[in-house]
């Protein structure tokens, strides 16, 4: 059953699936499987169609990605847009702006593309916008936007043991966030969330690096 709520901080009306929410089915199709994709998908379709669902936010850029491009040719035609793209718009509109003396203030701070919200849909500036708000120092990684690099997740290999090779994909990118001396990394996808904070253990930087989502950034800078 749909459970529609409110949020009183930017009176936004929304509503959510539940039990009724299923996976995407991107998972299955990176790996392989058209079948079990085709049939995951049709599934969500046949209950967001029951429900007449128009527009749909997605806090994960494969969710966004799968639902945005690759529903439509399966009937699933949906207004998509990613949770950053929202919190800017949200910010545009005067109804978020930080709380004076925010915890983010004078911190450095970088961002890390994930690679279905960045190359795969070119979504560069929503995030950093909202970033940008901040009394913070914010800094680049070497390997950004059109050439970042992917956290080591995508493509269902969250699933899987890691090839043979050298290093972890994850690895090599906190190395470049710990040459950035960034304190704070800036995450917009929950895969993106698990690799960094994996990467952050293993270089014992617990103390000196934190991975936060841009929506728990907007949240504590805004009190809510």
């Amino acid at each position: 059953m749909i459970s529609a709520k409110s949020s009183t901080n930017v009176g936004i009306k929304y509503a959510i699936l539940g039990t009724e929410e299923s996976c995407t089915g991107d998972p299955a199709k990176r790996a392989g499987n058209e079948f079990l994709f085709q049939m995951q998908a049709m599934m969500n379709i046949q209950v967001l169609d029951g429900y007449e669902i128009k527009k749909i936010v997605t806090a994960c850029p494969h969710c966004f990605n799968t639902l945005k491009n690759e529903y439509p040719a399966l009937g699933g035609n949906y207004e998509v847009i990613h949770h950053t793209q929202l919190i800017q718009s949200l910010i545009d509109e005067g109804k978020l702006r930080p709380a004076d003396g925010h915890v983010f203030k004078g911190k450095r701070i970088t961002y890390h593309d994930p690679c279905y919200l960045g190359r795969a849909n070119e979504v560069y500036e929503a995030p950093r916008k909202v970033l940008e708000t901040l009394d913070a120092d914010l800094v680049e990684l070497k390997r950004c936007r059109s050439n970042g690099l992917c956290c080591g997740a995508g493509g269902a290999q969250m699933f899987k043991e890691p090839e043979k090779g050298n290093k972890d994909i994850n690895i090599e990118r906190i190395e470049d966030v710990i040459e950035s001396k960034a304190n704070v990394v800036a995450a917009a996808c929950p895969f993106c969330m698990t690799m960094l904070r994996d990467g952050v253990k293993l270089k014992e930087k617990e103390t000196e690096i934190e991975v936060l989502d841009i929506a728990e950034i907007t949240a504590k800078t805004n009190g809510l």
